[in-house]
């Protein structure tokens, strides 16, 4: 039976490779359209899949309520207003393949702030981890950089997108245990519609028919599913570990670039790829358990009766996975763990 942490890493890759994926196809789709419009388009598409997905489904977490309102609009700000335009902006100018390396900053800049304000046990196994995964996209990088050159600004653009989706990262870990549809659906619709309103005041070239379809269909995979999937991997394993494996995303962007032409990657992407994979089976093999204390808490969110940590009765029973709010009493006991919305204690 897999573990939490083998769950978590399961769900973090499929968001990165998701992601990765629309990266080149962004670049394609968005010749000729401004930056905001770009933004306002993909995460339109991320709102719109989104809220369908709910309507379809039911409930997978805690509602949304008043408290988490300045998650979700600091959540909107930085990553669905600020690092999609820059995004959109940067890639026209450094081409598909150095901007989808350049977000490998991303995992660095949400493990640093993880471990900075939330204290997350990082350990050496992990740190072996995020520093091979490190060093294979500094690989690849620096391999693109001998063989194309990238507009510097389109870069430095990209680059500060990693920043804010970094800063987005960590800001999420106050809405994981909500019902991830509805964080994306409300977050892409407030970004989506910021976006929209200062692409006409700036008057910025608009998307054809073709290429809003295109954008639209980015935006509901790499950042609608994909922000679920990686909200629910936030959920298992928390912030680092899931910003960590989220540096396959671009890896995969890279390689989808290289199969649509641009060979702006040479003999030390091998090397590269190598380091990544020896980076992310660190973390699918982690395990990590000892003796800790859980402290008296209320709180709501997607359980199990059959995880070892929910033992409350219900009238009548309720099997499967469920949400409501509920108590758990103080205990100490030893088990394999991984730093969820229970396992957040000091090291």
């Amino acid at each position: 039976m897999a573990t939490s942490l083998q769950r978590g890493a399961a769900l973090a890759l499929a968001a990165a490779a998701l992601f990765g994926l629309t990266t080149p196809a962004i670049a394609r789709a968005s010749r000729g359209v401004g930056p905001f419009a770009t933004a306002a388009c993909l995460y339109g598409g991320a709102a719109l899949a989104a809220a369908l997905l709910r309507a379809s489904r039911r409930r997978s977490g805690a509602a949304l309520t008043r408290q988490s309102l300045p998650w979700l609009g600091g959540s909107a700000l930085f990553g669905a207003l600020l690092a999609p335009s820059l995004l959109a902006w940067g890639i026209t100018r450094a081409g598909p393949t150095p901007a989808s390396l350049t977000l490998n900053l991303e995992a660095v800049a949400t493990v640093l702030l993880a471990r900075l304000l939330f204290s997350e046990p990082i350990g050496t196994r992990v740190a072996f981890a995020i520093a091979s995964m490190l060093a294979g996209g500094t690989l690849l990088a620096l391999d693109v950089a001998q063989r194309s050159t990238p507009e510097l600004l389109g870069v430095i653009a990209v680059a500060g997108a990693t920043l804010a989706w970094a800063v987005d990262n960590t800001l999420l870990r106050g809405l994981a245990d909500n019902d991830p549809l509805e964080v994306v659906a409300l977050k892409g619709a407030s970004g989506g519609t910021i976006s929209l309103s200062i692409a006409v005041l700036r008057a910025e070239g608009m998307p054809q028919l073709a290429q809003l379809l295109a954008l639209g269909g980015c935006g509901a995979l790499g950042f609608g599913v994909s922000l679920q999937l990686y909200l629910l991997a936030q959920r298992q394993i928390g912030v680092a570990r899931t910003g960590s494996l989220f540096a396959l995303a671009p890896f995969v962007g890279a390689v989808l670039s290289w199969l649509l032409g641009d060979r702006g990657a040479g003999g030390a992407a091998f090397l590269g790829a190598a380091a990544f994979a020896f980076g992310v089976w660190l973390h699918v093999t982690e395990r990590h358990a000892h003796p800790h204390r859980h402290v008296p808490i209320e709180h709501e969110h997607l359980h199990r009766h059959d995880d070892g940590h929910h033992d409350h009765v219900h009238e009548p029973r309720v099997s499967g996975a469920h949400s409501h709010r509920h108590r758990h009493d103080a205990v100490e006991h030893e088990h394999e763990h991984a730093p969820d919305v229970h396992h957040d204690h000091g090291h």
